[in-house]
């Protein structure tokens, strides 16, 4: 190989590696920010304070939760599947994170006459390999609860993997429908698509409705956390585990919201685009740099409204029952999102051959 070309290599995967760490740094120190926002909401909503010793606000609650975690003592059931049991939260963890891979955070810096994009992989797959991760993330449930040897992990395992492997049908059908639009499976692409017309929430109001309530499903959140139904299950699928494995799937679930809501804002709501802003002309007037950073926060804000959005949910609506969750994927959001998708094809149908009633 030339050396010029194996200098490039090297240049690309360092950049690519530093992306990787600020992106997992970032996700991870939103994820325990999140446990702070919760509480706070959650105080809010019942007219109390919440975290408010550790440190000015009760800002460094997160770092005494952590520093407890880690604090922790670290059991394993005799009785349990060690490695599968060290497994199941390690592989929560990991598919929570290799979501983030395909999201493009801001359009591209340019330092020291490169572009550095802002985003990992942009794979014209994007979404399909959201998919592909996301519907791996089922294997840590099943894996924890499983290998516990506990009977009440076991169901509550059972539980959240049929669940999810339901709700996936109903958010891939909605998808299905977003797709006949864009015509690409690429993030970036339905991103610029956005910029420079209409946002798909507006264009396909119910197949974001039916995305978000699978959303929230998919993250194991209330009403949708009957995996974890104390009254019921005690804990839940990761009732054996505790310090560290027990950190790995409650912060997996916070990631969870943090790439769910990333991916929910990109797909619907302009990703990176700044409301009401000309992202070009901006660019030119105030330099390519300004614009990436301004476009990262409106990402920014738009998830953290999202994320908003969970907590004020989770605290507001009850939990239903069991039956009431399937029923509501199987015999309401699939027909739905059915109906939707065949909807959205009969008009792009009617737009591509110019057809007028």
């Amino acid at each position: 190989m030339h050396p010029t070309l194996l200098f490039v290599d090297w240049v690309l995967l360092i950049e690519k590696a530093i992306l990787i760490a600020i992106i997992i740094s970032v996700s991870l120190l939103i994820a325990m920010y999140e446990t702070y926002l919760e509480r706070k909401v959650a105080a809010w909503m019942q007219d109390r304070r919440g975290p408010s010793r550790a440190g000015p606000f009760g800002i460094l609650q997160p770092l005494a939760d952590g520093m407890k975690l880690f604090m922790k003592e670290e059991i394993i059931p005799a009785s349990s599947s060690k490695f599968l049991f060290i497994l199941g939260p390690g592989l929560a963890m990991l598919t929570a994170m290799m979501t983030s891979a395909v999201v493009p955070w801001s359009s591209h810096f340019d330092l020291f006459g490169k572009h550095i994009e802002m985003q990992i992989a942009d794979i014209n797959i994007g979404i399909l390999y959201i998919f592909g991760v996301v519907s791996m993330g089922v294997y840590g449930t099943m894996i924890g609860g499983w290998a516990s040897n506990n009977k009440f992990s076991l169901m509550a395992a059972i539980r959240g993997a049929s669940q999810i492997i339901s709700y996936e049908l109903a958010m891939g059908l909605a998808i299905i429908a977003l797709l006949m639009i864009t015509g690409s499976l690429s993030l970036s692409t339905i991103v610029k698509q956005q910029q420079v017309g209409h946002y798909y929430a507006l264009v396909q109001p119910l197949g974001f409705l039916i995305f978000l309530v699978c959303a929230f499903a998919e993250c194991n959140r209330t009403p949708f956390d009957l995996s974890e139904a104390d009254s019921e299950l005690n804990m839940g699928f990761h009732q054996e585990y505790s310090s560290m494995k027990l950190g790995f799937y409650l912060f997996a679930e916070y990631i969870n919201v943090f790439i769910s809501s990333a991916v929910m804002a990109t797909l619907y709501w302009g990703g990176y685009d700044i409301p009401f802003v000309n992202d070009a002309a901006f660019g030119v007037a105030h330099g390519q740099n300004v614009l990436a950073a301004c476009q990262a926060f409106s990402l920014f804000l738009k998830v953290v409204a999202f994320i908003f959005f969970f907590m004020w949910v989770r605290w507001t609506v009850p939990r239903f029952r069991y039956d009431q969750l399937m029923n509501l994927g199987w015999k309401i959001l699939i027909p739905l999102a059915i109906l939707n998708m065949l909807g959205t094809g009969f008009f792009v149908l009617l737009h591509a051959n110019h057809w007028h009633f």
